[in-house]
């Protein structure tokens, strides 16, 4: 699969360790940047490059680092087609792709390490949509109120 991956500044070393791991878990990972850990940068350009990545079809899921990964989560679902989730814990990961067809990844590199990290990427790379009507059924829901129905 190809993961769009990028943080900013804060998130910059963890990214960093991020991109050989996701290869060796057998996917292609594209670098969005940033391209240093020593100058400071907004966090909203790099999740939205992520989140448009996977929007436009060119990557299948996308991951943002930031400090806490509350901003990129927050900026990231900002793009319309968009859901982001934020997660410390490998079951959060796994059962947010399962249930709620999430599609873009949020980490904080300020809150967990690398080895948890690296767990929470490989729950959220290998899980699948679950396909169940009642996961369908509040899908639609949810795409309906980004469409202001």
């Amino acid at each position: 699969m190809k993961i769009a991956i990028a943080g900013d500044h804060a998130g910059y070393t963890l990214k960093a360790a991020l991109l050989p791991h996701l290869r060796a878990l057998g996917h292609e990972a594209a670098d969005l940047g940033t391209d240093s850990p020593d100058k400071a940068v907004d966090y909203p350009d790099f999740a939205a490059a992520v989140a448009r990545e996977v929007v436009a079809g060119r990557a299948e899921r996308g991951i943002v680092v930031c400090g806490s990964g509350v901003g990129a989560c927050v900026a990231a679902n900002k793009v319309r087609g968009v859901r982001a989730g934020l997660c410390h814990d490998t079951y959060s990961a796994h059962q947010g792709v399962e249930h709620d067809d999430m599609n873009v990844l949020c980490l904080g590199a300020r809150i967990i390490g690398q080895s948890l990290a690296f767990e929470i990427v490989a729950a959220f790379a290998s899980a699948r949509f679950s396909d169940e009507e009642r996961h369908k059924r509040r899908l639609k829901k949810v795409e309906d109120l980004e469409r202001g129905v």
